[in-house]
């Protein structure tokens, strides 16, 4: 059950990834310039229609910029349209120059992008300011992202950063994603990076040092820290056997022997109730999850108090039943 309830890591769920491999796309802007060499036969004596000189005996041009068409094409003089939605630069120079050939004295061409519209990542949430980062051959990861967008807006250890790719969603606080670099993967075209700021707390009732609503960080807390955050559990009036979590658990969370009727959330309300007269329970309470929305109740008699409290407390709910489980090794 533990194990079920931990955070994908992003570089499980996505994969490190490597560096953006920068391709054209429909809707990006390009410049293409072409050189000459002299003598010149096809550009020969011309100047560059973006006011760029012209070589002496040699020939060069550079057209106006223009958008790749919803068929991935662009236009060009002496070449007709060429298909460059989905290539490299690289190869897009070489299929020019070679079209050129047999007009042009040894055509040299440059493809630059003006304006990448296709190959971006947005950035949304509590950050300083919501932004598209368009990526480049640097290879931007998840932190660069996040970086171009002003930084997130609330402490680091209460934000969580959530990934969508595709139909996949993942998310992982941010502290996890600074401390472990493999979490800092590189970013994809398409990714939609939220950072949600997500102020969690437990409650804490019954024999305690404190009765009180208490916030933890993104990462989680144990039940171990949970309880020390409230103060522990007063000697002279709780019973160590009498530690109650109240929990909304889905239906498919455990394996249950009589598998209980679920609400109209789909979720079942799940009692587990702990043994701290065992000294074993304390290295389980080290690793046991606390999640959004508990309540810990710590009672003067574990029959007794409990019977009372459900009675007051949950009774009003209408649930075919209350699954209690003992927590223990």
């Amino acid at each position: 059950m533990l194990r079920s309830r931990e955070l994908p890591a992003f570089s499980s769920a996505f994969g490190m990834g490597v560096p953006y491999e920068p391709v054209m796309g429909r809707g990006d802007v390009v410049e293409i310039s072409i050189w000459e060499a002299p003598p010149a036969m096809l550009f020969g004596g011309s100047q560059s229609m973006e006011s760029v000189l012209s070589p002496p005996s040699g020939g060069m041009v550079t057209f106006p910029e223009q958008m790749v068409n919803s068929q991935g094409m662009i236009s060009l003089p002496f070449t007709g349209p060429v298909h460059v939605a989905g290539r490299c630069a690289r190869d897009i120079e070489t299929d020019i120059a070679n079209r050129l050939r047999e007009k042009a004295n040894q055509p040299q061409v440059m493809v630059r992008t003006i304006h990448n519209n296709t190959a971006i990542v947005t950035v949304v949430g509590d950050v300083t300011a919501n932004t598209k980062v368009p990526l480049t051959a640097k290879g931007e990861r998840l932190l660069d992202a996040l970086a171009a967008a002003g930084g997130v807006r609330q402490s680091v250890d209460r934000t969580t950063i959530q990934l969508a790719r595709g139909n996949q969603i993942t998310s992982l606080p941010l502290g996890d994603i600074i401390k472990d670099p493999e979490q800092n993967i590189y970013l994809r075209p398409g990714d939609v990076i939220t950072a949600l700021f997500q102020p969690l707390s437990f409650t804490m009732l019954g024999a305690a040092g404190a009765s009180d609503e208490i916030m933890f960080e993104a990462q989680g807390i144990s039940l171990a820290k949970a309880l020390a955050r409230a103060g522990g559990l007063k000697d002279e009036r709780a019973d160590a056997d009498g530690l109650f979590i109240f929990r909304y658990e889905k239906a498919d969370a455990l394996n249950w022997t009589d598998p209980p009727v679920p609400g109209p959330d789909g979720k079942v309300p799940v009692v587990y109730q702990v043994d701290l007269r065992d000294p074993s329970t304390f290295f389980l309470a080290q690793n046991f999850p606390i999640e959004n929305d508990d309540l810990l109740y710590a009672a003067n008699s574990p029959s007794a108090e409990l019977e009372k409290f459900l009675r007051i407390a949950v009774g009003a709910f209408v649930y075919p039943s209350i699954a209690l489980i003992r927590v223990a090794n």
